[in-house]
């Protein structure tokens, strides 16, 4: 598994606990690397860098990445989603504002978590929000005369 797909993974999992729990997110990740070590093994893990980099920018960007969620999603309100679906859209959402990989790429690495963690009607309603964002940022700079933009 390459090594930012499974950070991506992980980072799926501490949003999830953060979701759920309403913890800190710092409380989120300690207890996720906790559970990657047990008494078995006698070394800690590794700190995963991009995996806490991609949390803790979702986290502090989350108000306004539920606001394009929440454009994007017609007749869905974002605390009636699925709490797996909202949160790969909320990290891809805030992957895709940081314009460092291609859209195409965030999109797949969605697709692909949907397919791994939640229901097969989900891969079809995060790939069309997340198509939205997109073709709506691209609107946005096609007019402002600049690179594409997120909100």
């Amino acid at each position: 598994m390459a090594a930012r797909h499974r950070s991506r993974k992980r980072a799926l999992q501490v949003l999830f606990e953060w979701d759920i729990r309403r913890d800190s997110i710092d409380g989120a990740i300690g207890h996720y690397y906790e559970t990657l070590y047990s008494e078995e093994t006698e070394t800690k893990p590794k700190i995963d860098r991009f995996m806490e980099e991609l949390v803790r920018g979702t986290v502090a960007r989350s108000e306004e990445i539920d606001r394009i969620i929440q454009e994007r999603a017609e007749n869905w309100r974002i605390e009636r989603m699925a709490v797996v679906d909202r949160n790969i859209l909320r990290l891809a959402i805030f992957e895709l504002t940081k314009k460092e990989v291609p859209p195409t790429i965030i999109i797949d690495e969605a697709l692909e978590l949907a397919r791994q963690f939640s229901a097969g009607e989900s891969v079809s309603f995060i790939n069309g929000v997340l198509d939205g964002v997109v073709r709506q940022s691209m609107t946005k700079a096609a007019g402002a005369g600049s690179a594409p933009e997120m909100e």
